[in-house]
């Protein structure tokens, strides 16, 4: 269905011809004869738009528009007027009317009007829905962020944590990059594995590659049995490397391998391990 549609007019042939015509578009219709049983069918159903006579028995037209905004300032209401009463719909549009046609018009004009009526309404909502969202304040717990830039970090961490793409976190030491690793962590669907973190800087650079990527036995002295790496452990989970630019070169190059592939070698293997992290 396309919308739900209020009509009250008192003409019943009018009220009919424009149930038949817009339910022949799609529309969900309500119909009154007067203003008192149209409110009651506005507060009892969820209407889109209203359609209404400005000439009505009881509460006239421009009433039962005001009573309308009163229920529902944004619910956009289309009046109908005889050619003679152009300055009654200009009084409903400083009332509140959205848009008026002039009887006699044609079936076809009305649903050019209330799609245009009904496309403007959906685009307000959408711009209500998009400000809500700009609005919207992030948090997480052990991360203050109250500065508008920290809120700006922690929707980035909301936008990546549900992919699987990798992530490089800059800035310089001690504001907080492992906090925000783990942020993504725990709100990426691999919140359930492990996390591990690795300082790249804290290894020597010779052990570095067999922490990484593991050994077989006899890969080198000392080497008395084999040893999964990092990647292996944090399979389904997430790795944290931690001054990655500090990584030897030749280090790096295997590092992209597995970010590209997710795939390596243990250190003096020659079975390649896959891995998801």
């Amino acid at each position: 269905m396309r919308g739900s549609i209020l009509i009250v007019e008192d003409e019943a042939k009018m009220r009919r011809l424009l149930e038949l015509n817009l339910g022949e578009e799609g529309f969900t219709t309500h119909s009154a004869e007067d203003a008192e049983t149209g409110l009651k069918l506005l507060r009892d159903n969820p209407i889109d738009l209203v359609l209404t006579d400005l000439k009505l028995p009881g509460m006239n037209g421009l009433e039962f528009l005001q009573a309308v905004k009163r229920q529902n300032a944004a619910l956009p209401v289309v009046v109908m007027t005889a050619f003679g009463s152009v300055e009654t719909a200009v009084e409903a549009m400083k009332a509140g009317a959205s848009d008026y046609v002039l009887k006699p018009f044609s079936l076809a004009e009305m649903r050019i009007v209330i799609h245009k009526e009904l496309d403007v309404r959906n685009l307000r909502e959408e711009n209500r829905s998009l400000r809500e969202a700009l609005g919207k304040r992030y948090s997480h717990p052990n991360i203050v962020a109250r500065s508008p830039k920290m809120q700006e970090v922690l929707a980035t961490v909301e936008r990546v944590a549900p992919t699987n793409a990798t992530v490089l976190l800059g800035g310089e030491s001690g504001v907080g990059k492992d906090l925000i690793a783990r942020a993504i962590h725990e709100k990426s669907r691999r919140a359930s594995g492990p996390f591990l973190k690795i300082n790249s800087t804290a290894i020597p650079e010779n052990l570095l590659e067999s922490e990484l990527f593991g050994f077989e036995r006899g890969a080198f002295t000392g080497a008395v049995a084999s040893k999964p790496g990092k990647f292996e452990l944090a399979d389904k989970g997430t790795l944290f490397l931690d001054e990655i630019g500090d990584v030897p070169p030749a280090t790096q190059v295997k590092l992209l391998r597995v970010l590209q592939e997710r795939e390596f070698e243990r250190l003096g293997g020659t079975k390649t391990v896959k891995v998801d992290v």
